[in-house]
């Protein structure tokens, strides 16, 4: 039998750290022994994290969205971190649910900066490294906004749909090299997403996850990890999740 990754032989650079996925990945992998690097803009919640998990964490204040602090988050590391072999790029929002025409730009234009921009920084920051060492596994995170789309999800599923298709093309430009790479994408998951994307309006950001048992930050986590530990000679290319009680809409038709 080919054996599973070790954790304990990962080092993990996980963005967004801050809440949601990125915070409950950083828990997984801690908790299985892999030191890992929590990157996000709140520096008190990295502090509370690193008070937390302890030597294994070593955290990293910066915005995923400015290039030159993410090379500069990893120029600092210290030694018993600098050979990252995992990147987690969680660090995404949505803003708004308005329809196109009605929908700031301000809100498109900082849901492009982060979800695309911030992301594209992060694995460029890590991926020479990787393909130096013959060893990582780049882990994106998007979603089912990339596939179906619904009222008011226009360019926060169209940014998710950048992410699957760059984690594909990633997949194509690095054969050869040991470099994995997983898009992960779930559906409905009750984490701060509504509340960020419903600016604060935590009646709002609620409603969604009424009357049903969505995904935890801590669902996604755990698929975060299996697809990181399974043996090296295999790649999970895309997956998707949801819960049980979300599924597809049949067609809009609109009677004028």
């Amino acid at each position: 039998m080919i054996a599973m990754v070790e954790a304990k032989s990962l080092t993990v650079l996980v963005t967004g750290a801050t809440s949601g996925f990125g915070a409950a990945a950083c828990r997984r992998f801690a908790g299985a022994g892999a030191r890992v690097i929590a990157a996000g803009r709140r520096s008190e919640r990295l502090a509370a994290l690193k008070d937390e998990l302890g030597s294994l964490c070593h955290v990293a204040a910066f915005d995923a969205r400015d290039r030159k602090a993410a090379q500069a988050c990893l120029d600092a590391l210290p030694k018993a971190f600098t050979r990252v072999n995992v990147v987690v790029a969680g660090a995404g929002l949505a803003l708004g649910l308005e329809p196109a025409h009605q929908a700031r730009m301000e809100d498109w234009e900082e849901m492009v900066a982060t979800n695309i921009n911030g992301l594209l920084y992060t694995v460029r920051a890590v991926l020479p490294g990787m393909v130096a060492r013959d060893e990582g596994h780049v882990v994106l995170i998007g979603s089912v906004a990339a596939d179906y789309p619904y009222p008011g999800g226009n360019v926060y599923g169209a940014t998710k749909a950048f992410v699957k298709q760059f984690a594909l093309n990633l997949r194509a430009d690095l054969l050869g090299a040991n470099v994995r790479v997983t898009n992960i994408e779930p559906g409905l998951a009750e984490t701060e997403f509504s509340l960020v994307r419903f600016k604060g309006d935590a009646e709002k950001a609620g409603r969604p996850y009424q009357g049903l048992t969505p995904l935890s930050a801590e669902d996604v986590a755990e698929a975060i990890f299996w697809s990181c530990t399974l043996p090296r000679h295999l790649n999970i290319n895309r997956l998707q999740m949801m819960p049980v009680m979300q599924a597809f809409g049949p067609f809009a038709f609109k009677r004028r």
